[in-house]
């Protein structure tokens, strides 16, 4: 039987997954994936990333009853009106092919003929509580596109991403290093400071 220190994870990637179990692991709770439990994933129709991501904690938490956390996330270029955005994931096909995803990026700067490369990475984490309530929790981390990519750690867009205030790409840092700056790590940071106090 899962306890109530199971919370599932609305997503199938694995990515988010081991960097997420990182975190809440060292508040006792165990994370299981939506994938590891048969949990198909729902389109995203809402037109925000609070939206979206309460939208798949919904999901998981009606097919499991258990505690259900969700995010939503993505890389938002100011020069491009905020996109790629919500279609941060869409960006990369079907293949989920990042490295088209950010060459569209670079790409689509070039076209607008911008100087401005500010980009910012935005993720709001939606827990849905047994009792079917949500709550959100959002981080968001500014800093620079840059090109060519740089690094092999991360995932996504990390590697075109430099965060002010520092001279690596999220993909150029390790694991710790990331989590302590990142848009996610902070969106779980207000979540653990909501629910554990810490």
């Amino acid at each position: 039987m899962i306890d109530q220190n199971t919370w599932v994870l609305a997503s199938h990637n694995p990515g988010k997954i081991k960097e997420l179990q990182a975190l809440l692991g060292k508040h006792g709770v165990a994370l299981k994936g939506a994938a590891g439990l048969g949990l198909d994933e729902p389109e995203e129709t809402e037109p925000t990333f609070e939206g979206n991501a309460a939208l798949k904690a919904k999901a998981a938490w009606r097919a499991t009853g258990l505690t259900c956390l969700s995010d939503d996330s993505g890389l938002s270029v100011d020069a491009l009106g905020g996109e790629p955005g919500i279609f941060s994931a869409r960006w990369a096909g079907e293949a989920r092919d990042f490295g088209l995803a950010m060459a569209r990026v670079h790409d689509a700067l070039l076209a607008c003929g911008s100087d401005d490369h500010g980009a910012r990475f935005v993720c709001v984490v939606a827990l849905c509580r047994p009792d079917g309530e949500i709550m959100h929790y959002r981080g968001e981390v500014a800093g620079q596109i840059v090109w060519p990519p740089r690094g092999e750690g991360g995932f996504g867009y990390d590697a075109i991403f430099q965060p002010d205030g520092h001279d690596r790409t999220f993909a150029e840092m390790n694991a710790v290093e990331k989590q302590s700056i990142s848009h996610r790590g902070r969106a779980l940071a207000a979540l653990l400071a909501a629910e554990f106090g810490r």
